[in-house]
């Protein structure tokens, strides 16, 4: 017998890819159901060659549900998930909501995937899991390997984040500008601060008191929880005229000496990752190739000079895959490939 995996928020852009994903990665599904809101009642979503009509979150029984997708947003994360996770069905959640709390793993199956083996084995365990943030995931990806063969001390993270990280209004509204600057029109900003169409805005989510933004605070924390606290973080997070995919300048000091030879052969044999570093021209990946792609993608590796073991990369990636919806199907695949989750339908 399969699984059955109801994803919430089928509607939007994550929603949409998790549906997509499930089919392309041929998960044991026997059932996919797409929830969301009562004003999306009956709309139609995709998943494979089938159609699927939306159901509403409101009124849907969970209890022989085996795997929620929730992409939904935190305020209805926060309302939903205990209840539905309550019910024995195991929610991995793409929001902010869950990632901090210490009861919940925060999970990159590439990174720390064993996390799970001692999580299913709780006996007051709560069945949620956190997806990390986007911009988190793809970068420690390419981290891992790194760290496990000559322990990171400390990097630098300036990201680059496409408008898709904002949602399709954002999205629209790029492209709305866009349009606007060609045919002379007025350039309304209604998602972003400032134009975002032909500039870039250091300022994603909102400000903290130490003049962080939260979406900086969050590659700092999640780093520190997915990867090793020790770690020191700081991060200026940048929004730029992209429509999909985010990339990262990384500046990478580690306690053990690691050429950029070494880290080139560790990155290219590293899970979900795939090396196109050459030095010359168009020998690397931008965020457009990377687009509907499911490996983050490393180039310019390069040892850094004024450290005395120093890395600099690149680090390009979909934000709506890897970043959220591949990476929380691959947490559903982890759990069923361990044999830690079993479908209720055999119960």
């Amino acid at each position: 017998m399969g699984y059955k995996v109801a994803v919430v928020g089928a509607t939007g852009n994550v929603g949409r890819e998790m549906m997509d994903i499930l089919s392309e990665r041929g998960f044991p599904a026997d059932e996919v159901v797409a929830l969301a809101s009562s004003r999306s009642k009956g709309k139609e979503v995709s998943y494979g060659d089938k159609t699927l009509k939306c159901q509403v979150l409101d009124h849907y029984d969970f209890s022989d549900v085996d795997f929620c997708l929730m992409s939904a947003g935190g305020a209805l994360s926060k309302e939903w998930s205990p209840k539905i996770a309550a019910t024995g069905c195991i929610v991995i959640d793409n929001s902010s909501q869950w990632r901090y709390d210490e009861r919940i793993p925060l999970i990159v199956p590439e990174v720390n995937a064993h996390v799970l083996d001692e999580w299913v084995k709780k006996k007051d365990r709560i069945n949620i899991i956190a997806n990390p943030n986007c911009s988190t995931a793809q970068l420690l990806v390419a981290l891992k390997p790194l760290h496990d063969k000559a322990t990171i001390k400390r990097i630098v993270v300036s990201t680059y984040q496409s408008v898709s990280g904002g949602g399709k209004a954002a999205m629209d509204e790029l492209f709305h500008q866009t349009r606007a600057v060609f045919v002379a029109d007025p350039i309304e900003n209604n998602i972003f601060t400032k134009r975002i169409a032909f500039n870039v805005i250091p300022h994603i989510d909102s400000f903290m008191d130490d003049g962080s933004t939260k979406e900086e605070w969050k590659v700092v924390a999640e780093t520190k929880k997915m990867l090793d606290p020790k770690i020191k973080v700081t991060c200026t997070a940048v929004r730029v005229p992209v429509f999909v995919s985010h990339a990262e300048a990384v500046n990478i000091e580690f306690e053990n000496p690691l050429s950029a030879d070494e880290a080139r052969d560790i990155l290219r044999e590293a899970p979900g990752c795939l090396v196109i570093d050459k030095r010359e021209d168009g020998g690397y990946i931008t965020p457009v190739e990377a687009a509907g792609e499911d490996a983050t993608y490393i180039s310019r590796i390069r040892e850094d000079p004024t450290l005395e073991n120093g890395l600099n990369i690149w680090v390009v990636s979909d934000n709506l895959r890897k970043g959220a919806a591949l990476n929380t199907v691959q947490i559903a695949e982890t759990l069923v490939n361990k044999g830690l989750v079993k479908p209720r339908s055999d119960a």
